[in-house]
């Protein structure tokens, strides 16, 4: 399943809520090129298309196509599974039915690419990976020992554990207090 970022993530959702899956207008904070970015990013994906506005109808343009018509950017069936919602034509059939086999799979499917994402390991030779290496470590590591070790400060460390490690790569950092060192942090070796 495709991963998406909190931005492609909000278009879509906004999308699945209106009218005909329209995805204008796009967040307040998007705007000109990264705007384009991101919509080219979409598209190319597959999460969204671009379709012939209906003027009469008042739909919002993304772009003019030079002969006096207009696109508009529609979220696209696999943009909707992308964000876990099911086709039209699944979502009306529970409407009257009340078949809990066809809504059982469907909190499953996000659940699953969930977990993929927590394989994730960093580059060598960077900061978050001399910091693991640390950590894991038979002693641990001391904020200070990092902090001398990477060049950061210690809310950047505690920034990197709690959400590049736990959050990101799934990793259980831990701490404990010892006599003599102060709070040490530590991973399971691996």
């Amino acid at each position: 399943m495709t991963q998406l970022s909190d931005t492609q993530a909000m278009i879509l959702s906004a999308a699945a809520q209106r009218p005909e899956r329209i995805a204008l207008p796009l967040p307040e904070s998007l705007r000109g090129g990264a705007a384009v970015k991101v919509v080219g990013a979409m598209i190319a994906k597959g999460l969204l298309q671009e379709v012939d506005a209906d003027l009469r109808k008042g739909e919002p343009v993304w772009r003019e196509t030079g002969d006096g018509h207009g696109t508009t950017l529609v979220a696209t069936e696999a943009g909707l599974a992308a964000i876990g919602i099911e086709p039209e034509d699944a979502n009306t059939a529970p409407v009257g039915a009340t078949d809990a086999p066809t809504e059982g799979p469907a909190p499953e499917t996000p659940s699953e690419p969930d977990a993929a994402p927590k394989a994730r390991t960093p580059r060598e030779g960077t900061k978050q990976a001399k910091l693991i290496a640390m950590l894991r470590a038979p002693d641990g590591a001391t904020i200070e020992e990092i902090m001398a070790a990477t060049g950061w400060q210690s809310h950047t460390i505690r920034g990197a554990m709690a959400g590049a490690l736990k959050k990101k790569l799934g990793l259980e950092v831990t701490s404990e207090k010892l006599e003599g060192r102060g709070r040490v942090y530590k991973l399971p070796t691996v």
